[in-house]
């Protein structure tokens, strides 16, 4: 018997630790809506058995799905990446950018939705509670996102109340609103921000590039066994354009010393929260990619 989850937070680890059979228990994080959607984390806990591993992707495969194997970390590979875009999105609408044109350059560079209408989909309130779960910004000199919550607060959870970062018809497509746009304005100016506008190329950058580091986060602490296995994740659950390859291939097609560089610019600019991953400096250091990480690891195992 196998005692599997679907959470997207919950900490595997704990869950088998109120077990008599810690190695049997494992997550399947299916993606939403779970009939479309082809990805599944499969999450190892600390005591996850092979056996109930190979179970478990044997059952994706069944199932038609495409089976990725992570680590036990917060909001495992897929979400742990997608935070830092996410409030990289957030963090250039208080600067001056608009949810609109944020989510339009993001489609326009080929993602299948715009990262505000991902959050309107899956729930304000939902992410509210992460945020609290994970206390993700609990460290006094962290920049903290300001008006997700208050959006929160004025009961704006997204297309489930009709209301978001964008207002919905019984159609649920995205209507830009002033009202939010005006809650921005009143919050930046309140905090005393300075917004300025910007073009599309930056804000590329401060979303994927905020991707990129993070996946090379998730790969050095090995979460993530691969970098392929990034781009299976997001090509397959989040919507990244398949002909970009996947975040980590996208990188090095880029070239990671271009990638390295932009990201140690933001980090003098804009703080902590982009500090390079040291794996990156490290390939960046070595002149190789992603790509040579997962062919030495490969060679590593034979």
């Amino acid at each position: 018997c196998i005692l599997a989850t679907n959470t997207s937070t919950l900490d595997i680890d704990a869950i088998a630790s109120t077990t008599r059979r810690p190695e049997s228990v494992i997550g399947l994080h299916f993606f939403s809506p779970a009939n479309v959607m082809r990805l599944v984390e499969i999450v190892r806990g600390a005591k996850t058995s092979k056996e109930v591993i190979a179970t478990a992707m044997a059952l994706a495969r069944r199932l038609g799905k495409v089976g990725v194997l992570v680590g036990n970390c917060p909001g495992f590979v897929g979400n742990r990446m997608m935070f830092p875009y996410m409030y990289e999105a957030q963090f250039l609408v208080e600067d001056g950018a608009t949810p609109e044109q944020v989510d339009r350059t993001l489609t326009d560079w080929g993602m299948a939705m715009g990262i505000f209408a991902v959050d309107d989909m899956a729930g304000l309130d939902v992410a509210w509670r992460v945020r609290q779960e994970l206390r993700q910004f609990q460290d006094s000199g962290m920049r903290k996102p300001l008006v997700a919550d208050q959006l929160y607060e004025l009961g704006r959870f997204g297309q489930k109340t009709g209301k978001g970062w964008y207002r919905y018809t019984e159609d649920r497509k995205p209507i830009p609103d002033p009202e939010v746009l005006d809650l921005i304005e009143r919050t930046t100016a309140a905090a005393g921000i300075r917004r300025r506008p910007f073009a599309e190329p930056e804000i590329i950058e401060r979303t994927i590039y905020a991707l990129i580091n993070e996946g090379a986060r998730v790969l050095d602490e090995g979460f993530a066994l691969r970098a392929a296995d990034i781009d299976v994740i997001y090509t397959n659950g989040y919507g990244f354009p398949a002909y970009r390859g996947g975040p980590m291939f996208y990188a090095d097609r880029v070239g990671l010393p271009r990638i390295y560089d932009r990201v140690s610019a933001f980090h003098r600019q804009l703080g902590e929260r982009w500090a390079p991953a040291p794996l990156l400096a490290r390939l960046v250091q070595r002149g190789k990619g992603f790509s040579d990480f997962d062919a030495e690891r490969d060679l590593r195992k034979t």
